[in-house]
C-alpha cells in the first residue's frame, strides 16, 4: 500500500505492507485531515517516526471473527489503543494507559496510508447523511469537546479562545453551542473573519491588550510555546486556563503569576466521539469553511505546504 512516512523531520511517499493484525479491523482509509500534530510531528514532536495520520474516515474491508458487523461500514476511529490490562483501562479510561499506543503519534502507524488497523472498540460508524469532508473533523471536534465536560461553563460568563487555527475555531463554536460568550483572539484577519461568520466575536493578538485579566477561561488554542504566557495575561485571578496545544519543544513561562493569582490550568487532549458525530449531523458545529483544499494523496507535498499556513488540509487518500 502507498504510505506517507516520517523519519528524521522528513517526509516521504513509500510502500509499505498492509497492517494486518489478527485481532483489530482493517480500514480502508478514504479522506485523512493534517493536524497541527502532524506538522509538530516533522519537527520532532514525541520522537514519532512511523506513518503519521490521525483523523480519518474509511471503510472496514476485514473484521476479526465476533466483530462481522463492522464489514462495509464506514467509519472513524479513536486514536488510543490502551493494554486493557492496567488499572486506567479498566475503569475506561485507556487515552492515559501507561502503555497505551496512540494512532499516527506514539508506536502504532496512523492514518496517511491506503489502509489502518484498529480495535473495533475504537471505531464509530459515521451517519450516511455525514459526508467524507465533514466526518473527517470527528476527532478534532471531539477534542474540542473535552472542554466542557472537564469545566463547569455556567461559572463562566467570559471565555476566550487563544488561536484562529483549526482546533481553535472548533474549540469555540462547540462553547458557543454550550451556551458559553465567546470571544476568539488571533493573528490572522481571513481566519478571524471566518470566526466572525460563525457570528463569533474575534478580536487581533494585538488589539486584546485592553482585556487583559478579563476572562474566566482561556482555552489556549494556539500552536505556540508563548500560548500559555498570553493565555495568563489574559485570564482573571482564580480563572481557568486550558491547554489544547500541541507542539515541539518547552514553553517557557514564569510561574509566580499562576500562584499569586491562584489560576488553575488544566491539560486537554482527547474527546467523546458520539457527542462531536452529533453535533456535526445536526450541523450545530460548521466544518466546511475551515477546509483550505483537498488534495490527491499524489499531491501530499502540496497539501502539506499549504496545511503549514491556512485551515484544514484533507486528503483524499484513494487518488
Amino acid at each position: 500500500m502507498r504510505a506517507l512516512v516520517a523519519a528524521d523531520g522528513r517526509l516521504d511517499l513509500c510502500e509499505r505492507p498492509r497492517p494486518l493484525v489478527p485481532d483489530e479491523c482493517l480500514i480502508g482509509v478514504r479522506t485523512a485531515g493534517i493536524c497541527g500534530t502532524d506538522l509538530e510531528i516533522l519537527a520532532g514532536y514525541a520522537g514519532f517516526r512511523g506513518v503519521p495520520g490521525h483523523e480519518f474516515v474509511g471503510v472496514v474491508e476485514w473484521a476479526p471473527e465476533g466483530a462481522d458487523d463492522w464489514l462495509g461500514r464506514r467509519v472513524v476511529g479513536e486514536i488510543n489503543i490502551g493494554c486493557g490490562q492496567c488499572r486506567l483501562c479498566r475503569e475506561g479510561v485507556r487515552e492515559h494507559c501507561e502503555r497505551r499506543q496512540v494512532l499516527g503519534i506514539r508506536g502504532r502507524d496512523g492514518a496517511f496510508a491506503e489502509y489502518v488497523a484498529l480495535p473495533a472498540h475504537n471505531l464509530h460508524l459515521v451517519p450516511d447523511g455525514l459526508p467524507d469532508d465533514v466526518a473527517v473533523f470527528v476527532e478534532p471536534l471531539a477534542a474540542a469537546c473535552r472542554v466542557t465536560e472537564q469545566l463547569d461553563l455556567s461559572r463562566a460568563p467570559a471565555v476566550a479562545v487563544l488561536g484562529d487555527g483549526r482546533l481553535g475555531l472548533l474549540v469555540a463554536q462547540v462553547l458557543r453551542h454550550a451556551g458559553v460568550r465567546v470571544t476568539v483572539i488571533g493573528r490572522h484577519a481571513e481566519k478571524l473573519a471566518i470566526a466572525r461568520r460563525f457570528d463569533l466575536e474575534a478580536v487581533a493578538a494585538d488589539g486584546a491588550e485592553a482585556r487583559r485579566g478579563r476572562f474566566d477561561v482561556v482555552v489556549d488554542a494556539s500552536g505556540r510555546p508563548e500560548g500559555l504566557a498570553s493565555a495568563l495575561a489574559l485570564v482573571r485571578p482564580r480563572g481557568t486556563v486550558v491547554l489544547k496545544s500541541t507542539f515541539h519543544g518547552a514553553a517557557p513561562i514564569a510561574t509566580s503569576p499562576i500562584v499569586v493569582d491562584e489560576v488553575t490550568i488544566v491539560g486537554s487532549r482527547c474527546g467523546p466521539f458520539a457527542k462531536a458525530i452529533d453535533l456535526l449531523s445536526r450541523g450545530a458545529v460548521e466544518v466546511r469553511p475551515l477546509v483550505s483544499g483537498v488534495y490527491p494523496l499524489s499531491k501530499w507535498r502540496d497539501a502539506f505546504a499549504v496545511a503549514r499556513t491556512n485551515l484544514k488540509v484533507l486528503i483524499d487518500m484513494t487518488s
